[in-house]
């Protein structure tokens, strides 16, 4: 198994995410996605392997299924045939973007997390034990952990790469220039999100939450990113669920309960993470992509 942390391409970085390097290839981009992970916004001083490997081939699963929702900027996966077409590509040993990188269209990205939740879990349970609210929603008394909501809610944050994402003010909304945009983003939110829990129920997969995020491209509101992942949502074992207890996570909720009790404080920077966890996380990622895509 190979673990990419990093690219170094003759190509114009567009932008370094926490796991994906983009690269500017003109009329498109070429995201990579590493194997690089993180947790409570910071990156891990290690990788877990095939991960950058599954979120993509994943992310272009579930973007060529949900095109009839709402448009993506998904174009292709680079694969071997992809890499002898692609001018761009010719003549360059590439071999490693193989099945973990993707060619997508440019798009004016929106500075929103799109979250959408159906179960009340991690850090919106926390909320409501305190305020009976998450964000600005007030929900109905007497709901347990991991239960599931009366209906799925929508819940976005900002999205910074020098701050911890937050709830979206109306503040915020005004400054982003997005207000005739929102009322079109929860509703594609909650309807791929409906989709694939739908979806998931026939691979007995509990989509607790996932997050969303947009852009425009030709002037439409279009997904951009990943989609539906373990990285960007929280996915539970159906055969297991019990509410108010623990759940069976097929996503990267392990490491964040490893990192919470290893001490660490969140300030500091992140302890390596043991060989059995970067293992199980890789088990894991593997389990989630099989039972989705029957691969």
């Amino acid at each position: 198994m190979s673990i990419l942390l990093e690219t170094n391409l003759s190509f114009s970085l567009f932008r370094r995410g926490k796991v994906r390097d983009v690269y500017d290839l003109g009329d498109k981009l070429l995201i990579v996605s590493t194997d690089r992970i993180s947790a409570f916004d910071y990156v891990l001083p290690c990788g877990v392997p095939e991960k950058g490997r599954i979120l993509n081939q994943l992310s272009a699963f579930w973007f060529k299924k949900t095109a009839h929702i709402v448009p993506n900027h998904f174009i292709t996966v680079i694969d071997k045939n992809v890499i002898l077409t692609l001018k761009e590509l010719k003549g360059k040993n590439l071999d490693y973007l193989t099945n973990r990188s993707m060619l997508v269209a440019k798009a004016h990205r929106i500075a929103v997390e799109c979250i959408v939740r159906g179960y009340l879990s991690g850090s919106a349970w926390a909320e409501y034990k305190q305020s009976g609210r998450i964000g600005n929603i007030r929900l109905p008394s007497g709901i347990e952990e991991n239960q599931e909501l009366p209906q799925p809610i929508f819940t976005p944050t900002t999205k910074s790469d020098v701050e911890h994402d937050r709830p979206l003010t109306r503040e915020d909304v005004t400054e982003l220039g997005i207000e005739h945009l929102m009322a079109e983003m929860e509703q594609k939110s909650l309807l791929i999100y409906r989709f694939a829990q739908d979806y998931a129920k026939t691979r007995g997969i509990m989509i607790a939450d996932t997050k969303f995020e947009f852009g425009i491209i030709d002037d439409k509101l279009s997904l951009i990113d990943e989609l539906l992942t373990p990285d960007s949502s929280r996915f539970w074992d159906a055969s297991q669920y019990k509410v108010g207890q623990f759940q069976h996570s097929l996503d990267k909720q392990p490491v964040r309960d490893w990192l919470l009790a290893s001490g660490w404080d969140k300030e500091s920077p992140p302890p390596m993470l043991p060989p059995e966890v970067i293992q199980a996380t890789t088990e894991r990622y593997n389990k989630i992509y099989s039972l989705f895509t029957e691969e």
